[in-house]
């Protein structure tokens, strides 16, 4: 079984995750590129039960969504980077923000989210398969 870290830049803040993600998602949302400082947000998200530790303490910022539901952002005190975010409407799985394992071989998006939004020289990676708004 594959076993992931993720952590923040100062390394306080940090998660395993075990197992492939259930799902890896770029989002377009106006929010997700505010929080990142850039065109997008990507995402892993998990089931619960394969997020195996959670070390160090986080701020948290609540955001509603679009949809009215509210997603919790987990960032480290020290330094500000997101590391993992929970979604109301999802309370079995967690969110990890792909930078903060730190790995170029991560894969690839598989989905895309808030279209609409998205700047025209953004595009998905070949290997994605379907498309949202």
């Amino acid at each position: 079984m594959t076993t992931r870290h993720a952590s923040c830049s100062c390394g306080k803040l940090k998660l395993t995750c075990e197992g492939e993600p259930v799902r890896i998602s770029m989002c377009h949302c106006l929010a997700c590129q505010q929080r990142t400082g850039s065109a997008f947000g990507i995402q892993a998200r998990f089931a619960r039960d394969q997020v195996s530790t959670i070390e160090g303490s986080a701020t948290q910022f609540v955001r509603v969504g679009d949809s009215g539901g509210r997603a919790t952002f987990n960032f480290c005190p020290a330094c500000g980077s997101t590391v993992y975010w929970e979604i109301d409407r999802m309370p079995d799985f967690i969110a990890v923000a792909v930078g903060a394992f730190a790995n170029p071989s991560f894969p690839p998006p598989t989905v895309a989210v808030y279209e609409a939004r998205r700047h025209a020289w953004c595009m998905m990676p070949d290997l994605a398969v379907e498309h949202m708004d």
